[in-house]
């Protein structure tokens, strides 16, 4: 629990002050039956008005205390428990982007998204609910038991035999319910799971006309979760049943004891009516706790889970950097036998003694079949993943030996899958350059072959987009994450298929803005089109993880039989295709 004392810190008056206020309000309660008593007993008895009016008038003060009390308390103990949460939720949200693409394997988004959200709120009314009642209750059960014992020690005598038989009880409840609650949350990642999924793809959903079936995986989750949250719950409820039944036997013997020893003159009406407030004070304080440790169960879950995400070693860090203020200037990169697996333990490699090298302003081109490691090959220039074996140099210097954000600062990256952010247009191509003005940003737009189209819009750069850009078609989505790689001015600027939903006259252009605007930095194009590395300096031809060519388009043309395999039965499809 150490690590959590960072988020109590800074709010220490604030988890101090809830406490000791609903200490106040726990005085009130415990003052208030003895005040009633003695009207009761003193007042009413002897027909002393003045009496009665004084310790009116002491009970009214006595509530207005106790209002101050739990004012004070609830608003102390919400602030202290908020501000513990949202501290929280910053760290993990920050350790989840420090993640490394292999980090990230190891949750899904909609498990990321939960203990983001439910399972630290859980957390925060674990807190607030603690404030209020980590002394409240205690307080409020040992001051109702001493007044009790001073009243009448045999009828208090009575508590002693339902404590223990609670306190078995509500143990019992909560051991029962912890698994069930940790299953919930589990339950609960899947439905946001599949929330997301529809939610992201509903115009695939619609198109092939799949909403029904769609419903039914929603149902299904969404039952699964109704059957787990039962299942916890069905114990939680458990607990008021008991307690309540509990207090009430325990009243009814009091009051069949009590009004015996009234009539017997041992005990006046006045104690019998304070001693049932106290004892029901009891059972409520025992009630609080039990809430609070059956709360304890739920939040313990979700801390376990959130912790999971705190102690999930980053695979990708600064250490062992030996140049941590090195820039990336020049671009030439470098492989030397460089082996990737994504799981360790496989023998099978997904790149295999891969070795190149592409110098400074040139451009290279990747081409190979689907699987062979084109875009795997290309994450680890950006340190997206750290190879096995073997390495890989930027400048000459291996990219382990910058600082990750110096090496991605030099290295732009357009991938696969063309990602824009809710905004403007303007807003998300400035993602390249924060500081870039509004002419740089639309020289980039230009070389990108976006310019034309986005003022064709009536807001123009102002355009708002919708979440990952929906309101653009595909191609000009791609043209529009091009252009915000360009304003970045990287050192390398990596293509990753980011031309395949553009037509090939424009994609022509955008090669040819390469050499004006992007003349000394280094291009890698990663391509399913063979006439979009068909003019790099080298290419690539990947097959299984491994290079099975490489040289000029010439060279491949006449040596390498996949590539020639891919050139002549793409050209016969334009041939047949015209």
């Amino acid at each position: 629990m150490k690590r959590y004392w960072k988020y109590v810190k800074p709010y220490l008056p604030a988890f101090i002050l809830g406490p000791l206020f609903m200490i106040v309000e726990v005085i009130g309660e415990v003052v208030l039956p003895k005040l009633m008593a003695n009207i009761i007993n003193v007042g009413a008895a002897d027909r002393n008005v003045a009496y009665i009016i004084g310790m009116g008038i002491a009970m009214i003060f006595t509530a207005l205390l106790m209002l101050a009390g739990g004012v004070g308390g609830a608003y102390f103990g919400a602030k202290a428990a908020i501000s513990f949460a949202s501290d929280l939720r910053s760290d993990v949200f920050d350790k989840v982007q420090k993640f490394s693409f292999s980090n990230l394997d190891q949750f899904s988004t909609a498990s990321l998204v939960t203990r983001l959200t439910n399972d630290i709120t859980q957390v925060q009314n674990l807190i607030n609910m603690a404030l209020r009642m980590m002394l409240r209750a205690p307080g409020m059960l040992i001051g109702a038991l001493i007044m009790a014992f001073m009243m009448n020690k045999q009828l208090a005598l009575v508590i002693l035999v339902v404590v223990p038989v609670l306190a078995v009880l509500i143990a019992l409840v909560i051991k029962t319910a912890f698994p069930k609650f940790n299953i919930m949350q589990k339950k609960l990642d899947a439905l946001n799971s599949t929330i997301q999924e529809v939610l992201t793809n509903v115009r695939v959903i619609k198109s092939f006309v799949r909403g029904d079936y769609e419903e039914e995986r929603f149902a299904a989750a969404n039952e699964e979760l109704k059957e787990s949250s039962l299942n916890a719950f069905k114990v939680v409820i458990l607990n008021m049943p008991i307690m309540m039944c509990m207090m009430n036997l325990t009243t009814l013997g009091i009051v069949w004891f009590g009004g015996k020893q009234i009539l017997a003159g041992t005990m006046p009406v006045g104690d019998l009516t304070a001693f049932t407030t106290y004892i029901v004070q009891i059972l409520m304080s025992l009630m609080m706790l039990a809430m609070v440790l059956l709360q304890s169960s739920r939040a313990l879950a979700s801390l376990n889970r959130i912790t999971e995400v705190l102690d999930t070693e980053v695979n990708l860090t600064d250490e062992g950097c030996r140049l941590p203020d090195k820039t990336v200037n020049g671009g030439t990169v470098e492989f030397k036998d460089v082996t990737f697996r994504y799981y360790k333990a496989n023998k099978e490699a997904v790149l295999s003694h891969i070795s190149f090298k592409v110098e400074s302003g040139q451009i290279l081109g990747i081409i190979g079949g689907t699987g062979s490691g084109k875009t795997t090959l290309v994450q680890m220039i950006p340190r997206l993943y750290d190879v096995d074996e073997g390495e890989v140099l930027v400048d000459g210097i291996n990219v382990k030996d910058y600082s990750l954000k110096h090496l991605r600062d030099g290295v732009g990256m357009v991938l696969q899958k063309n990602i824009l952010f809710s905004g403007s247009i303007m807003e998300n191509l400035m993602w390249g350059d924060a500081g870039a003005s509004r002419q740089e940003t639309i020289k980039a737009a230009r070389a990108a072959q976006a310019d034309g189209f986005v003022t064709s819009f009536t807001n123009g750069y102002e355009t708002e987009l919708g979440q990952g850009g929906v309101n653009v078609s595909g191609g000009q989505k791609q043209r529009l994450c091009i252009a915000r790689a360009l304003l970045k001015k990287p050192g390398i600027l990596i293509l990753d298929d980011s031309t395949s939903a553009v037509d090939t006259a424009t994609e022509a252009k955008i090669r040819e803005s390469f050499t004006s605007t992007l003349k000394d930095t280094t291009k890698i194009i990663i391509a399913q089109r063979i006439t979009s590395v068909m003019d790099a300096d080298q290419i690539l031809v990947l097959d299984e993880g491994k290079i099975v060519g490489a040289g000029s388009h010439e060279q491949l043309l006449k040596e390498c039989g996949p590539y020639q395999e891919i050139y002549y039965s793409q050209m016969d499809k334009e041939v047949c295709a015209s």
